[in-house]
């Protein structure tokens, strides 16, 4: 990973984008929007200019304003962008879906991975399935809206083997989000060892 990649993303979690939208007003779920980004950033989406005031323009309607207020903020949101393109496209596979973390309780946090999965799912609705993509990115593809349509009204059993099956579900999704990037953009590194039997845990 490039030392300009280590600098610029240190401050960018999902506490800080979540209290950038409660400053807004906004009670809408950061992870729901990365979840879309992320999924755009893996299929291919043209970068430059337009593509990053088209993210910004996404955010700032769901923000309800018609522009960030200032610049730190317009940098904050570019840079929470920015980060997930950079990550997916490092040797280092070192892209992870911004949620919530340990600070959250386990509910909260699973709410986050549903929103993340939703988000994730509507753009690849938005662009089609390529059924030219391998049988094990259509089962993680699918494994994704499984998750997403998981049902917390009851919410999380607060134990370790639910914490455990959490941090598994995301990883599925970390390894989808790769594996997609990875499928469209030819000529990048091989993931060794993301392979398993497509089947994601249960939250208890």
């Amino acid at each position: 990973m490039s030392d300009d990649l280590r600098a610029g993303d240190t401050a960018i979690d999902f506490a800080t984008i979540a209290d950038l939208f409660l400053s807004y007003g906004s009670l809408a779920s950061p992870a729901f929007l990365d979840g879309r980004m992320s999924a755009r950033l893996a299929l291919g989406e043209n970068d430059g200019v337009e593509a990053s005031e088209r993210w910004l323009a996404e955010v700032c309607q769901v923000l309800g304003v018609e522009s960030p207020r200032d610049r730190d903020d317009a940098g904050l949101l570019l840079g929470w962008r920015a980060r997930a393109k950079a990550r997916l496209a490092d040797e280092e596979m070192s892209f992870e879906p911004l949620l919530p973390d340990e600070l959250f309780t386990l509910t909260e946090r699973a709410e986050g991975l549903k929103a993340w999965c939703q988000g994730f799912s509507e753009a690849l609705d938005d662009h089609g399935i390529d059924e030219r993509w391998s049988a094990p990115l259509r089962e993680a593809l699918d494994d994704l809206r499984g998750i997403g349509e998981l049902d917390l009204d009851e919410g999380v059993k607060d134990d370790g083997e639910s914490e455990a099956d959490l941090l598994a579900l995301a990883e599925h999704a970390r390894v989808a989000a790769i594996l997609l990037y990875l499928e469209c953009h030819p000529g990048n590194p091989r993931v060794e060892g993301v392979d398993d039997d497509g089947v994601p845990p249960r939250l208890h």
